[in-house]
């Protein structure tokens, strides 16, 4: 019996791979963005490397900081674009072409049964598709740079059932969120996450994505979506190479858990802890100074569409901020008529990336200010020291805008 993260790391690895195993393991795609690459590059020139393993198995999106905000970042970005240039590397994404989690999967990268690696704590995103994906430090990245290779432990994996019909304007980051909760900000450390059941074979790829995304947030090194007709689906046309999707053997998890979501309310994770969860009429009537959608979390289509919904014909009553995930989506969104009804509605068009998300700029807090945002952290600071930032779902979101102070987007 094995999980699907076991059996992908004994493709990879070349032998059978057992949960407690410490393997070496070849990477399928190597992802860096132009936050991490500077870090990487640095550490793959000290290490005495001169070119990397496999141009075209290395994967570089502009994303974090785009445009440049200061002379220091468009430094560190030439230097980043140079070094491409010079090795070779043909699967670099420009500023302006998205967020590296959206942007990888929807160039094919994120394929079923492979590993993926990424130089960001969120590429465990990847899993939405039925990979390994996860995230490692900047030193590590510049290791699979040089030989595309790394050493892994495997992990154990914790099923997880859910059953259940998510009622109107509950959505994929409720849900996920409720898992955050139970489990905790450090309930899965080191463990992959297997997501199963009705409610989640129901969601979209988007929705899946959601849920990935944030496994990081409960400390496991990976969480899957075991592949299936949906996945398949969005890779037609788009998926880089032929893929072997793998299934858990019954029997294989280290623990189980069940949940029903068939009375899910929606909910936030209140500051400044991304597992301080709480139902959102508990804390409904709050004041916000800025809602922020987008992010890697929830910045794609149907996000903005949710978010439109709501706000078509109303004005919202606080700075509300909409940042597309990626160039295809904004581009989606305008030919939609999405992205008029936001900007009738009073909110404001970023540029796709991650904007304000890692408080690097368009749209940090100052001391003290409140931020209803769909992204996946909350921590003190993580938008503009002295902020406070609440985790919720663009319905949510949407309908905090339009009232100025937190709402229950069911009531809106």
């Amino acid at each position: 019996m094995a999980t699907i993260s076991e059996k992908i790391f004994s493709r990879a690895c070349g032998h059978r791979a057992e949960a407690g195993e410490i393997v070496e393991a070849e990477v399928d795609y190597a992802m860096s963005h132009d936050g991490t690459s500077v870090l990487a590059i640095k550490a793959f020139g000290e290490m005495g490397s001169d070119r990397v393993f496999d141009p075209e198995r290395i994967v570089i999106p502009f994303d974090h900081i785009v445009p440049a905000n200061s002379s220091v970042s468009a430094d560190l970005q030439k230097m980043v674009r140079d070094w491409a240039v010079d090795q070779g590397i043909i699967h670099f994404f420009e500023a302006g072409e998205g967020i590296c989690h959206q942007v990888f999967p929807e160039e094919g990268f994120a394929l079923p049964g492979t590993l993926l690696v990424g130089a960001d704590s969120h590429s465990c995103t990847y899993g939405a598709f039925g990979a390994f994906g996860t995230g490692v430090g900047a030193t590590d990245m510049a290791e699979i740079y040089s030989r595309g290779r790394l050493w892994f432990k495997v992990p154990e994996t914790i099923g997880i059932r859910v059953c259940g019909r998510l009622e109107r304007r509950v959505l994929a980051k409720d849900l996920t969120l409720m898992l955050v909760g139970a489990i905790g900000a450090d309930g899965a450390t080191y463990q992959a996450l297997e997501y199963v059941g009705e409610t989640v074979e129901a969601l979209s790829i988007s929705g899946r994505m959601t849920l990935s995304n944030m496994g990081v947030e409960m400390g496991a090194k990976a969480a899957i979506v075991p592949p299936d007709g949906v996945t398949d689906e969005f890779l037609k046309g788009r998926a880089k190479g032929a893929y072997h999707p793998v299934h858990s053997d019954p029997g294989s998890y280290a623990s189980e858990m069940e949940f029903d979501v068939s009375d899910l309310e929606p909910l936030v994770a209140a500051p400044s802890r991304v597992d301080n969860v709480r139902p959102v009429p508990d804390v409904a009537g709050t004041e916000v100074d800025q809602v922020f959608i987008g992010t890697c979390t929830n910045g794609r289509y149907e996000d903005l569409m949710v978010a439109s919904e709501i706000l078509k014909g109303r004005k919202v009553k606080t700075r509300t901020l909409v940042i597309p995930a990626s160039r295809k989506v904004l581009l989606s969104a305008l030919s939609t008529g999405i992205i008029e009804d936001l900007v009738q509605a009073g909110a404001m068009i970023g540029p796709p990336g991650c904007g304000p998300c890692l408080g690097a700029h368009m749209g940090v807090l100052a001391e003290g200010e409140v931020c209803l945002s769909t992204a996946n952290r909350n921590f003190p600071g993580r938008m503009g020291r002295g902020g406070l930032v609440y985790l919720a779902s663009p319905a949510t979101a949407a309908a905090t805008a339009v009232e100025g102070v937190i709402t229950d987007p069911r009531e809106v």
